[in-house]
């Protein structure tokens, strides 16, 4: 306690660069994965080999990917985008699976019905398979945003500041506070970013509040 008080500033900074670094790849992942799930939706022919290369991909140990990607990409070794890039992969690799299989979770009747009244593709998938498919695509981002938090102590190996630098910093120097401190601050800002989603998730799906309150009653 008493070291994390007197480095104070060091810890907002560390929070900040964490948070961004665990933030920023989820953000584009989500971006990405939500085209590319609905693809493999749409084509059952493709969904085999995008869930297999997405499978594959989050096989590869991260630290292998910090240091492959500099020389493909050229970019920096000791650099926020190469972890970035990574961490994007990564979180992309769960997320193509989440939306893919939160489509796959709205009812066909659903679809059936908006397509009767003339919604086309897109409307359909904007108004109707993304609000059902909600709650399975917030559980899948929870997680690969939990997980994204969790990696990015790794990039503190390649020299990118996070709060995974207070783990190298404090084994090398033995200050176990300093080891503990990073532990602690990780696991609340995974909980901190847990508990946003849920909030943005009620605020932008408040019918499943309903849906709570009579399957209660």
């Amino acid at each position: 306690m008493r070291w994390a008080l007197d480095n104070l500033g060091l810890l907002g900074q560390l929070t900040i660069a964490h948070a961004r670094l665990a933030i920023v790849p989820v953000a584009v992942a989500l971006l990405l994965a939500l085209p590319l799930g609905a693809l493999a939706h749409r084509v059952p022919p493709l969904r085999g080999t995008l869930l297999g290369l997405a499978g594959l991909l989050y096989t590869i140990p991260s630290l292998a990917l910090f240091v492959l990607l500099p020389p493909m990409l050229g970019i920096p070794y000791l650099s926020d985008l190469n972890v970035i890039i990574a961490l994007t992969l990564y979180a992309l690799a769960l997320l193509v699976r989440t939306v893919t299989e939160a489509l796959e979770s709205v009812p066909p009747d659903a679809v059936a019905s908006a397509r009767a009244i003339g919604y086309n593709g897109t409307s359909i998938f904007l108004a109707v398979q993304l609000p059902l498919a909600g709650p399975v695509l917030l559980a899948g981002l929870r997680v690969a945003t939990v997980s994204t938090v969790s990696m990015v102590t790794v990039g503190a190996l390649i020299g990118v500041s996070s709060l995974g630098s207070l783990f190298t910093d404090g084994l090398q120097r033995r200050i176990v506070p300093e080891v503990l401190t990073g532990v602690v601050l990780t696991a609340l800002l995974a909980l901190l970013l847990d508990v946003l989603l849920q909030l943005a998730g009620r605020v932008l799906m408040p019918w499943l509040r309903a849906e709570r309150a009579v399957a209660t009653a």
